[in-house]
């Protein structure tokens, strides 16, 4: 059976802050936690990186992406009182001053190809473009071109070369987006997705 997750001790800052090329995440939607929704993120060497562990019955506007260890280093919250799916993104589990807000595109008069954009402080840092479903979709940084900072592809089996499904995929993030703020699109994306 091919394995999804290697090798498992580490911490988010050992893996992932030094870099300077892309980093390449193995996202499992699966939480480590039995009856538990939520994600699993490991790196290019099978170590833990995130997870995200939401109960069964607690509320799914309120998530937090944690490292390995279980140290909050986001919460991803929805806004209540706004017109579409909008959700706001803290560092730890603060709840004042967001970070960014990202918002999901219901507009069908303007770009087909995105699904949300992300801003801070009414500008518009990113946008999110493809399908979260088909789990092909990128992250263009707005400023800069539109140059693709973080990307979402299909991850195949190394042995047999079949695909994992949609609950495995790629995280590929380049070295200008930091990954727990990629990561933290992704479980938007997710929330997006999802019918209420």
């Amino acid at each position: 059976m091919t394995k999804v997750h290697p090798k498992f001790p580490n911490t988010y800052e050992e893996s992932l802050c030094d870099s300077k090329a892309a980093v390449v995440l193995t996202v499992w939607k699966k939480s480590l936690l039995f009856n538990c929704d939520g994600f699993t993120v490991y790196n290019s060497d099978g170590h833990l990186v995130f997870r995200v562990d939401n109960y069964m019955n607690s509320p799914r506007d309120n998530i937090v992406l944690m490292d390995a260890s279980g140290l909050p280093l986001l919460s991803i919250r929805r806004k209540k009182l706004s017109l579409g799916d909008c959700w706001a993104v803290y560092d730890g589990e603060t709840q004042r001053d967001p970070l960014f807000t990202a918002k999901k595109n219901v507009s069908i008069l303007t770009n087909k190809k995105s699904l949300a954009w992300v801003s801070s402080k009414k500008t518009v840092l990113y946008e999110i473009e493809g399908s979260y479903g088909q789990r092909s979709c990128k992250i263009v940084d707005v400023k800069r071109d539109k140059k693709k900072t973080a990307e979402i592809k299909k991850k195949d089996a190394m042995v047999g070369g079949g695909s994992f499904g949609k609950d495995v995929f790629k995280l590929i993030v380049e070295a200008e987006m930091e990954p727990r703020v990629a990561m933290a699109l992704t479980i938007i994306l997710d929330q997006m997705s999802r019918s209420y």
